[in-house]
């Protein structure tokens, strides 16, 4: 039996029988689904790799046909292991990594070139030529630094060297879209180009004041407005599925980055709230309210969800390098044989023995923000042993997320009170002690930590009607464990980090 909806007068769907959402959750290095009920129990989840690309020093691709094909795989899978039928699935919600950018045909879906990944520095260089007035005009307009990280860059690459791409794109033959906006494509069947508000203010194309596509960043960058897809609410009916992709016809009601949604699904709804998300790498955000906090310490503004044409901001720091330095520790190194290994081998010694990691291995993001810096394990003697690389590689992560969130404290003008964290990493109990140590301040994990796919299922479920505001999702927060911090001289320590980094930057040839 098809489920029954009627629309209220916000547009938003209400619904007469039990409720299910599958949220979508594209990452850096896999396609999640996860089936959430209307209480957020997950019930059903499907998870698949997928390859990553390196033709070159500091570039990294992937392919998006690769991404379609294995998040779909995830999405049937999801479906499965819950035991439902399609046509049960009240809403799709969209989380995904940002700021990756893809361009393809706009009639026959087939991509241009790969995908090119936010972790990406082949435009560094020409970020880099910018001028101060170039900078500050782009900074007022997005809230953003001028860097390779962001989307516009990348864009303009792949006109300028893939044949016949700027051409077409004028013409409006071709579609640009972060992963979101590509997932939707596909759902969709070339139906909807759409992506929602947070998406489009990672682009460095997208005004965060008025809420538009700005046509003078989009001259700067000479990049066609033909290409961009059209600008969304984060929550609400945005697009629906093809009948033919999933066998049923589905309402897609939710979509934010993943920074963005984790910061949702972490219910920081008050101003001065913060989340950091511990992934391929760490993600800091602080809700700043309907403020834009224009950063001194280099912090990006940026739009944290718009709900109902309502802009709500935030502050951002992202670390590029977190869990991905574990899997290095795995990958590179091979002195992990899984990444959960990494804290039982650091608790072997239950200290750095006198190591310091840097862990600019694509270089260094916030506050740093020096694309030419490069790691190092610094400090080592014969007393050292793999048990003090991997407890110094934890250190590296905690206190990279340390750089971050004090930077924030520093533009609020108010120390942080807590700290809500969730990410795979989020589940080591080390580092989440090392953390609250260093930063002095609470630390508190969720019990569902899988806070990026929640925070889309929210947004999902509000624009679909099962919950009618936000003051309902606060009541429903659970917390797992609070990490107090524990007096330790962390002097040393925190004294090797910062020559460690000043030794760092600006390491690899700026001609490269």
């Amino acid at each position: 039996m098809d489920r029954l909806y009627y629309l209220d007068t916000h547009h938003k769907f209400l619904l007469f029988m039990a409720t299910y959402i599958l949220s979508i959750d594209a990452g850096t290095t896999s396609s999640r689904a996860i089936i959430f009920d209307e209480n957020l129990k997950k019930i059903g989840i499907g998870q698949n790799e997928f390859s990553q690309h390196f033709p070159k020093n500091s570039w990294v691709e992937h392919d998006p046909n690769e991404i379609w094909s294995s998040q779909f795989t995830a999405i049937k899978a999801a479906i499965k292991s819950a035991k439902l039928n399609p046509k049960e699935i009240s809403s799709i919600g969209i989380t995904n990594q940002r700021e990756t950018t893809i361009i393809w045909d706009r009639f026959t879906g087939e991509p241009i070139y790969n995908a090119i990944v936010w972790q990406d520095r082949r435009t560094s260089d020409y970020c880099d030529s910018f001028d101060s007035e170039k900078i500050n005009m782009v900074a007022q307009k997005t809230g953003l630094i001028v860097d390779a990280y962001f989307s516009a860059s990348k864009i303009r690459w792949i006109l300028n060297n893939i044949e016949g791409a700027r051409e077409r794109a004028v013409k409006g033959e071709l579609c640009f879209g972060t992963v979101d906006t590509w997932l939707i494509y596909k759902l969709s069947a070339g139906e909807s180009h759409i992506t929602d508000a947070t998406n489009a203010s990672r682009t460095m194309l997208f005004n965060i004041e008025s809420g538009t596509w700005d046509e003078e960043l989009c001259e700067l960058f000479e990049i066609p407005m033909a290409l961009l897809p059209r600008v969304v609410d984060c929550s609400g009916l945005l697009a629906k599925t093809n009948r033919d992709i999933l066998g049923h016809e589905i309402p897609i009601t939710g979509m934010a980055g993943d920074q963005q949604s984790a910061l949702f699904g972490q219910r920081c709804f008050k101003e001065g709230e913060a989340k950091n998300t511990y992934g391929t790498g760490c993600f800091a955000m602080l809700n700043t309210g309907s403020t834009i906090v224009r950063s001194k310490t280099k912090m990006l503004s940026t739009i944290a969800w718009s709900l109902d044409g309502k802009r709500t901001y935030a502050l951002e720091g992202s670390v590029y390098v977190a869990g991905s330095l574990v899997q290095w520790l795995r990958d590179g190194l091979g002195i992990i044989d899984k990444s959960d290994d990494v804290e039982s081998l650091a608790l072997e010694e239950g200290n750095n023995g006198g190591v310091t990691i840097i862990p600019a291995l694509t270089g260094l993001g916030a506050p740093h923000w020096d694309s030419y810096a490069r790691g190092a394990i610094m400090g080592l003697t014969r007393g050292t042993n793999i048990s003090h690389i991997a407890y110094a590689a934890l250190e590296a992560i905690a206190l990279s997320t340390a750089d971050v969130l004090q930077a924030m404290s520093k533009d609020m003008s108010q120390q942080i009170k807590c700290i809500k964290v969730d990410g795979g990493a989020s589940n080591n109990d080390t580092l989440m002690q090392i953390q609250s140590n260093i930063l002095s301040c609470p630390v508190i994990r969720p019990s569902e930590t899988e806070s990026t796919a929640l925070g889309a299922a929210l947004l999902s479920g509000l624009g679909v009607g099962i919950w009618q505001n936000i003051e309902v999702l606060k009541k429903m927060t659970e917390f797992e464990e609070t990490f107090t911090p524990v007096q330790v001289d962390l002097n040393d320590t925190i004294n090797q980090w910062e020559k460690g980094i000043f030794a760092c930057q600006k390491w690899i040839n700026t001609n490269e």
